[in-house]
């Protein structure tokens, strides 16, 4: 009897945890396909009388043509594609020496550095910020690609070198010590033995990393202007003289966060596997 009580329990917060999650992204897509005089009416309805494309052939054409503010969207869609992927690359890069190196090497400052790298992931990212906007402009690199990509390594590379140092721990080093016996380097060991078994665990971490790079506001909104601008800091500034343009926003919004719900929809195994065993 306590144990079907212990599983309601649990089933009933999973089902809010569930809710809490879907609900609003279910809005933002119902919001981009609805008329704006239809989501304000009283009382509310969760599905509008009518439905519309308008609001996301906007971002694409604007009567007809292209405009401005498509040549924005369709400019900051590609920024943002091409830094989250640079970024998820030189990380994924980085991150896998690293990381391998921390799980298998011993040196004396082996733990100090892991946790030296983790302190400064945990450190606030609004407190880095003037010193980070310095260095770009002493360099030259404000609003530009090779900027920001280097800006998100400071959030995204740790994370990366964390995730992969704990899948590289559970993988048995006698497979690498057996490599090494036939004559194998650390790094040839690495790459034929580790990385194949691994490959779980590096699609994760790649989505999340490219989720991470993809996703990311703070950064963006202050370290580019409009060569650079990302897709997250344009929807931000979709407003007009009489106000924000919500239904376009939702719609920006519902584009904007398809490469990652796609991602973890078709990854969604490899996901599973690679968190699960660098867990064990």
């Amino acid at each position: 009897m306590k144990k079907q009580r212990f599983l309601v329990v649990i089933y009933f917060l999973n089902i809010l945890i569930i809710l809490w999650t879907i609900l609003p992204y279910l809005w933002l897509i119902i919001s981009s396909f609805s008329y704006k005089i239809d989501l304000l009416t009283v009382p509310l309805r969760w599905i509008p009388r009518r439905f519309t494309l308008d609001n996301n052939i906007s971002l694409f054409v604007d009567r007809g043509s292209a405009s401005t503010n498509v040549s924005l969207f369709f400019s900051s869609l590609r920024n943002s594609a091409i830094i989250a992927s640079l970024s998820t690359l030189i990380s994924m890069s980085l991150g896998t020496l690293s990381a391998y190196a921390l799980a298998r090497l011993r040196f004396p400052a082996n733990r100090f550095i892991l946790i030296l790298m983790m302190g400064g992931y945990m450190v606030t990212p609004i407190a880095i910020v003037i010193p980070l906007y310095v260095i770009l402009r002493s360099l030259e690199l404000l609003d530009s690609h090779i900027g920001l990509i280097l800006v998100y390594q400071s959030f995204i590379l740790p994370l990366v070198i964390w995730l992969l140092r704990s899948y590289f721990t559970s993988i048995p080093s006698e497979l690498e010590d057996a490599a090494r016996i036939d004559g194998s380097s650390y790094i040839g060991a690495l790459f034929r033995i580790v990385l194949p078994l691994s490959a779980p665990g590096l699609v994760s971490v790649a989505v999340f990393a490219f989720i991470a790079g993809w996703n990311e506001y703070l950064y963006a909104f202050i370290y580019t202007n409009i060569t650079a601008k990302t897709l997250p800091v344009l929807i931000g500034e979709f407003n007009t003289k009489l106000g924000l343009e919500y239904l376009r926003i939702a719609a920006a919004g519902v584009l904007a966060s398809s490469p990652p719900v796609v991602l973890a929809f078709i990854f969604q195994r490899y996901i599973i596997q690679g968190l699960t065993a660098g867990a064990i």
